[in-house]
């Protein structure tokens, strides 16, 4: 494990820090305070950040084609626009009953790829939806302990999700011409780590970056599912990870200080902020919803 040369780009105090989402077009990268709900984005070209408060808690968003977000709401799906914070409810596109949307990421055809947790954190309640255009919702797979980080490789014939609570990534057979899933395997086991997965990102050399939530450090992952190198961050728990930057050069880290005590914040000044850090690598643009 080496440690990394990161920065705190952004002192932005979150309870639970989530999906980081580069916007190539406004140069700005956008994540979500799941805990406190508020939208947030940063400029590396001028340092300047902001905040948009939000009424519910926002598991997952991605950009639209056309402008705005398409966003997984725990209470349903709905689009979000950044700029004025104006929301067009679709709560009726898929009843999850005791379940609620959690982190997600569009394929390379537009296509939204969202999973569930149990509000009660039960076992076996979790399930994988696909989000196509006009928002039909469809469940993929299931069950599973509690949906997290989506990627796919570079040649999108693989697609891996994180299952946090069963302390897994898995692989699938990824057909992008019709959107569908095969034959999922265990990618990487967690089992005996010091973390779990959480969010992840892939770079163009086909390498899983995946965020060691309680571990101190982001992993990477080869095609085989061989751990290629830790990096340790000054953070206990890391949330998820999104390439960024002009060139994609930089890898951006969320975080979270939920349920820390005041003994460990104190270790940890950096805890809650949004990190920066070169990889030595870079990553691929995020394709947008295509509805």
């Amino acid at each position: 494990m080496k440690r990394a040369e990161c920065a705190c780009v952004v002192a932005a105090g979150d309870a639970l820090g989530e999906c980081p989402v580069w916007s190539a077009g406004e140069g700005r990268l956008y994540w979500t305070d799941v805990s406190a709900p508020a939208l947030k984005w940063y400029q590396p070209a001028t340092g300047t950040s902001g905040i948009r408060p939000l009424p519910k808690p926002l598991g997952a968003f991605v950009l639209r084609a056309d402008e705005g977000m398409l966003a997984a709401f725990r209470a349903g799906l709905a689009y979000l626009d950044p700029a004025t914070g104006a929301i067009e409810w679709h709560t009726e596109a898929v009843d999850l009953g005791d379940t609620r949307f959690n982190d997600g990421k569009c394929d390379a055809k537009g296509r939204f790829w969202v999973g569930t947790l149990d509000r009660q954190f039960r076992q076996g309640r979790a399930a994988l939806y696909r989000v196509d255009r006009g928002l039909e919702c469809r469940r993929m797979d299931g069950p599973f302990d509690l949906c997290n980080g989506l990627a796919w490789s570079p040649d999108n014939r693989a697609m891996y999700l994180t299952d946090t609570r069963a302390y897994a990534i898995y692989a699938y057979d990824f057909d992008l011409a019709r959107g569908e899933i095969a034959n999922r395997r265990l990618f990487v086991s967690f089992a005996g780590a010091r973390g779990r997965p959480d969010g992840c990102a892939i770079d163009t050399e086909g390498f899983l970056w995946s965020a060691e939530v309680h571990g101190w450090c982001l992993n990477r992952y080869d095609p085989n599912g061989r751990c290629e190198r830790k990096v340790e961050l000054p953070v206990e728990r890391p949330t998820s990870c999104a390439f960024g930057g002009p060139d994609l050069a930089t890898l951006f880290v969320t975080t979270s200080t939920m349920g820390l005590s005041p003994e460990a914040l104190a270790g940890q000044p950096l805890a809650g902020g949004l990190l920066a850090l070169d990889p030595g690598v870079k990553g691929l643009p995020e394709p947008r919803f295509a509805g």
